[in-house]
């Protein structure tokens, strides 16, 4: 049922229609009143995966690419949760998309884990690589 925001009363009746939203009038203090328009959610998991990878080094745009969010969501839970980036220079993020198989081939070859610091977090049902190798003088 609805609820007067004013006097939280569920005597309402229909009160016309503005902006294709309808209009209730309580019949107890006679207030006016639009039903809340239900917005999107998008799932907290995709919210944490994205700042994440922000926090990783990755871009907006590639961050969009890799979760199907829009880089302007991610731009603005970094805004919402004041998200720092740590400025390294000295430092660039590489990232793969590697499946179950592929990630245990990557780590029994030991040439990939030297000179370089590696994360691997899920994404879905395949995982993301990330590694930091040095620019090279």
């Amino acid at each position: 049922m609805l609820q007067c925001p004013n006097c939280q009363s569920s005597e309402n009746v229909k009160s016309g229609i503005i902006k294709d939203r309808q209009r209730y009038r309580c019949k107890s203090c006679n207030y006016h009143f639009t039903v809340q328009k239900m917005g999107k959610k998008i799932d907290s998991y995709y919210v944490n995966k994205a700042l994440q990878l922000y926090l990783e080094g990755l871009s907006y745009r590639e961050i969009e690419r890799l979760l199907g969010v829009s880089h302007v969501s991610v731009m603005n839970w970094v805004k919402k949760y004041k998200i720092k980036r740590p400025y390294n220079s000295t430092y660039h993020p590489t990232y793969k998309i590697l499946n179950a198989t592929e990630i245990k081939v990557f780590f029994s070859n030991p040439e990939n884990m030297s000179g370089a610091g590696v994360v691997v977090t899920e994404l879905g049902d395949k995982y993301m690589l990330i590694k930091w190798e040095r620019f090279r003088d």
